[in-house]
């Protein structure tokens, strides 16, 4: 089974037998075989004829739409679960203030071990790194021993988010070309070309760890860490967490490093509130600093890939899914696609009381 990328403006999708036809505007037509898809990513403008909808349907594949710049803006899924039970479960968890930090803080403490991981990998063979980046991993260690007492789920957000700083105040040291911009971070839209990889990098995690929640017949919305709002993917945020640093910022920094990416793989583009194609909301609208800008004209420049960059990271982002690394619950070397399954499948038996206590995933 396959994850398939479409990427066209132009594009459509159409149903010849028992296939789907993507055809482009020069002609060129692609047979993908439902047999063999097992999700499919649509990027830009591509339409749908209704025979084409009802292959999707019938063969259950589900179906992620994006933007031409990455941005998620719907899903065809069919893992909607039936087992109502675990739902109360879950539920039960989530009113109950003491069970929901517990598994709150794992999380946050998986993630912010990550991201010392990823220092201390950038302090081994950086020659550029200054005292500041040994600072700043002694500062994250802190505020991890801060965060696993946190009080509170506000505490703990605010711990997570002191950590995610630091983390990103010396994100620099680990890229090698010149022309790799990042002060640090920026999103909706992004501000430098780094920013853009890593935005669209998260959007590709966020679908695979959705997908994985699904497939257990969990709730997506009903999360721990993360604020639970109407149709937000609480949980979905939660389990991607532990994820960041070890998938998507290693292969960000490995597309600049390895050379793969160029200045030419980008593009500045204009977000507006007004735009179809890069929307923007105005409580987005802030600097790399964090502070609101003037945003009288409410429009503003951001950084994007361009189709050819996009293909090169999508590549990247499956090759590094498709890695074998070891996996310490199970003491095998498997790939971190099925990692993300394994931890989903583990969330799942701490809901059901089969195990005490949720382990983030762990690189090293």
């Amino acid at each position: 089974m396959a994850e398939i990328y479409i990427l066209s403006d132009y594009g459509k999708l159409s149903k010849k037998d028992e296939t789907i036809v993507f055809s482009q505007a020069d002609g060129t037509n692609t047979i993908l075989f439902p047999f063999k898809t097992e999700h499919l990513v649509l990027m830009g403008r591509v339409s749908i004829s209704a025979d084409a909808l009802r292959l999707l349907t019938r063969y259950k594949i589900s179906t992620t739409f994006l933007s031409s710049n990455g941005k998620f803006n719907g899903k065809l899924s069919f893992g909607d679960s039936k087992n109502i039970f675990l739902r109360q479960k879950q539920f039960r968890i989530l009113d109950n203030p003491k069970k929901s930090l517990e598994i709150a803080k794992n999380i946050v403490a998986g993630k912010i071990r990550n991201e010392i991981s990823f220092m201390q990998r950038i302090k081994r063979k950086s020659l550029d790194a200054d005292e500041s980046l040994e600072k700043a991993i002694k500062s994250v260690k802190y505020i991890l021993n801060k965060a696993e007492n946190a009080g509170d789920l506000e505490q703990l957000r605010g711990f997570e988010g002191l950590a995610a700083r630091e983390y990103f105040g010396v994100f620099r040291f680990n890229l090698q070309a010149e022309w790799a911009e990042f002060k640090t971070r920026s999103k909706n839209p992004p501000r430098t070309n780094v920013n853009a990889v890593l935005s669209f990098l998260y959007t590709l995690l966020m679908y695979r760890v959705e997908s994985a929640i699904e497939s257990q017949g969990l709730d997506c919305c009903c999360g721990n860490l993360h604020a639970v709002n109407y149709g937000k993917s609480a949980l979905v945020f939660d389990l991607m967490e532990e994820f960041r640093s070890p998938i998507c910022d290693s292969v960000c920094c490995s597309l600049f490093n390895l050379g793969t990416l160029k200045p030419d793989d980008f593009e500045k583009k204009e977000f507006s509130a007004e735009s179809d194609e890069y929307p923007l909301d105005k409580e987005d609208c802030n600097d790399e600093s964090g502070e609101e800008e003037n945003t009288d004209s409410y429009s503003m420049d951001g950084i994007l890939l361009t189709k050819n960059g996009i293909k090169k990271v999508i590549s990247a982002f499956e090759a590094k899914m498709n890695s074998l690394i070891l996996y310490s619950p199970t003491g095998q070397r498997i790939s971190y696609s099925k990692i993300i399954y394994h931890q989903a499948q583990h969330y799942k038996r701490v809901i059901n009381e089969e195990e005490t206590e949720y382990k983030a995933y762990y690189f090293k």
